[in-house]
């Protein structure tokens, strides 16, 4: 388990904040591939907030793996990160995001994970 500290939400039409205090479940298998499921918070710009659980999938070559570990930084096209991302937000500005199927790719950092969230038409 992995806790999530914080971090920003930013995109067309949406800003915010992650929110401390949600985690980042992880199940590494014994083939190197790891199971995600992580729970957090965002707290946007007008004050109303959701919350995200955001499950997927994250490969890469035992290598690629090592380097990540060892804190390097890796081109994201060497490690297949997918996840999606589903919202719980009350009514309001921000509802359309439970209406909706999201995608995101991942991108582990040294210092943090970056996401591209996208809407699925």
């Amino acid at each position: 388990m992995i806790p999530i500290t914080g971090g920003r939400v930013n995109g067309p039409g949406l800003g915010g904040v992650i929110l401390p205090g949600g985690a980042d479940l992880q199940t590494i298998r014994p083939d190197g591939v790891t199971l995600l499921q992580a729970r957090y918070t965002i707290r946007f710009a007008d004050g109303q907030t959701a919350g995200v659980i955001n499950t997927g999938v994250r490969r890469a070559s035992s290598d690629v793996v090592r380097r990540l570990t060892a804190g390097e930084v890796v081109d994201p096209a060497l490690c297949y990160f997918r996840a999606t991302p589903v919202f719980e937000v009350g009514p309001g500005p921000h509802g359309w995001l439970t209406e909706s199927v999201f995608l995101s790719l991942g991108e582990r950092l040294p210092d943090r994970v970056r996401l591209k969230v996208f809407r699925v038409d």
